[in-house]
């Protein structure tokens, strides 16, 4: 096994505008998590200038180039995951605002939701993280400042 055998692996923690809901999109065809709700968002590539060019990439990718967000991306909330095969990765979680466009879902997700912040604990089937998940991007909307927004 290599000594640095890891993916990172951003995800975009999209509220709507009033930020009363949040977007999940259930996946499909997925080892870890088929049938279930998450974030979107997915591995960097190595042709990614950047980690901003590689959340635009998945965002486009994922739900469209019309669906426009405004990504904090100065600050993450990060986790740790081992998937069933083993490998690991890094999931960094980003705050994000969708700004306009309608979602085009890919492949990769079978349906999509505006879950209600105050309804995310009951709802499911969803990744078991994604309430404290929301919960770190609320604290950190305290610290956001609309300089270190990019609109993606």
């Amino acid at each position: 096994m290599k000594k640095y055998n890891f993916q990172f692996c951003p995800k975009i923690v999209v509220f709507s505008n009033d930020l009363k809901s949040v977007l999940l999109c259930r996946r499909k065809d997925e080892k870890d998590h088929n049938g279930i709700f998450s974030f979107i968002g997915g591995k960097m590539e190595t042709t990614d200038e950047s980690i901003v060019a590689g959340l635009a990439r998945e965002k486009d990718e994922e739900v469209g180039k019309d669906f426009r967000i405004d990504l904090y991306a100065k600050y993450s909330a990060n986790l740790f995951f081992i998937k069933k095969d083993g490998s690991k990765m890094i999931l960094p979680h980003y705050y994000a605002i969708h700004k306009s466009g309608e979602i085009k879902l890919n492949e990769e997700y079978s349906e999509f939701r505006w879950v209600m912040n105050n309804e995310l604990k009951n709802f499911e089937p969803k990744i078991s993280n994604i309430p404290e998940s929301v919960g770190d991007m609320r604290l950190l909307m305290g610290l956001r400042d609309k300089n270190n927004f990019v609109e993606i």
